[in-house]
């Protein structure tokens, strides 16, 4: 293999565990906490998920860049991951509608990505290890100097990151006429999530994660969705105060994995970072309300506290993760609020959980029609 053509590059994990490949993307230094999806493919709906800001992607799917990039499957503008690390790095697309190579993509966005590691040992080292930090660099050649750098990077745990991906100003989507006016708070949405609604008849105004009930409140939406988001959500206290005082206001709420998250936070039940988080396509889980299994697309690295929500008065569980019994989905008991920690718009992934944007709408109907009514009486 040529080395001009493919530079050496080396990757080393917080635990000093070290790996030599060859450099597929940008030729730099970057660092991150490191996780691993196991989707066989959506890669490139993966590396544009802002969920995934500040975090080193490791694929466990042997072949990545197989099919290029189309430039409408990206779910964000440009490239969220901090970097790539994966087995066989393919950059000539065999797809005929690419409108590019998987590592043009990466240089023209500055990612820095390795090949040629073992994926398989590292994910293994990973579940054992649990999630860490690291560093890949296809510049700097003395592992003790990368060695340094690594110990500057700060832990994902107490970690807002929601601010680096958020919209810097507020915009809509969807026909101004629409039957549903729904507020969406940018914690780092997906472009999917935003489509869902819309191809369900709502007009969405996707505000910064930074605006408060009250601007909110002032456009009058007839929901409100608390979109994902990367980062510790432990680390997000004006805006969990932001969605106490929205919860308040009786207005449908719809939470969406760092979204469900807050919810919980609001509600007085904790957060917890996880040993390794869900990353991938194939998750099962249990709809606790039908008693049917669905399987769902997921990319978190935090939970909601089970304990917490045993304490809690008003908050009770309505979907569970199949594989290790970990919470999935909520709802209160005396507000029309709900929320689920997987991605129901998928993309990529099944379709299964497609439901829940239609149950937020059957809500927002049901809330407008008993407003009606009350408006009547009086």
């Amino acid at each position: 293999m040529s080395e001009s053509l493919y530079p050496s590059a080396i990757l080393i994990l917080e635990d000093g565990k070290v790996f030599h490949g060859r450099a597929c993307g940008a030729i730099g230094t970057t660092t991150g906490e490191l996780c691993f999806n196991t989707g066989m493919t959506g890669y490139q709906e993966v590396f544009t998920d802002p969920s995934y800001y500040g975090q080193l992607m490791v694929t466990t799917h042997v072949h990545i860049g197989n099919y290029g990039i189309e430039d409408h499957e990206n779910e964000s503008k440009g490239i969220k991951i901090a970097g790539l690390i994966c087995r066989t790095f393919n950059d000539v697309p065999s797809r005929k509608r690419a409108q590019s190579s998987l590592k043009k993509f990466f240089t023209d966005n500055g990612i820095v990505a390795i090949s040629d590691i073992d994926t398989r040992s590292l994910v293994r080292h990973l579940r054992s290890k649990g999630a860490m930090n690291g560093i890949i660099s296809s510049e700097i050649k003395d592992t003790d100097k990368l060695k340094e750098l690594l110990k500057k990077v700060p832990s994902m745990q107490g970690l807002e990151l929601s601010s680096k991906v958020t919209t810097a100003k507020a915009y809509e989507e969807g026909a101004q006429d629409a039957r549903f006016k729904v507020a969406l708070m940018d914690m780092g949405v997906k472009g999917n999530i935003v489509k869902c609604l819309t191809d369900r008849g709502c007009n969405v105004k996707v505000y910064p994660m930074a605006s408060t009930a009250a601007e909110i409140t002032k456009w009058k939406p007839d929901g409100i969705l608390i979109s994902n988001g990367p980062g510790d959500p432990g680390a997000m206290p004006k805006e969990t105060a932001n969605i106490t005082e929205l919860i308040e206001t009786g207005i449908p709420t719809l939470g969406i994995c760092l979204g469900h998250q807050l919810i919980a936070l609001a509600n007085g039940i904790e957060t917890y970072k996880m040993h390794n988080g869900h990353r991938g396509i194939n998750h099962p889980v249990k709809n606790l309300l039908t008693g049917k299994a669905e399987i769902t697309s997921q990319n978190h690295g935090f939970a909601v506290s089970e304990e917490g929500i045993k304490k809690s008065a008003n908050v009770e569980v309505t979907h569970i993760n199949l594989n290790d019994g970990t919470i999935e989905g909520i709802r209160m008991k005396n507000k029309p609020v709900f929320a689920v920690q997987y991605h129901p718009e998928a993309s990529p992934g099944p379709e299964d959980a497609r439901y829940i944007f239609d149950e937020f709408i059957q809500l927002m109907e049901k809330t407008k029609v008993g407003a009606k009514k009350e408006k009547v009486k009086s």
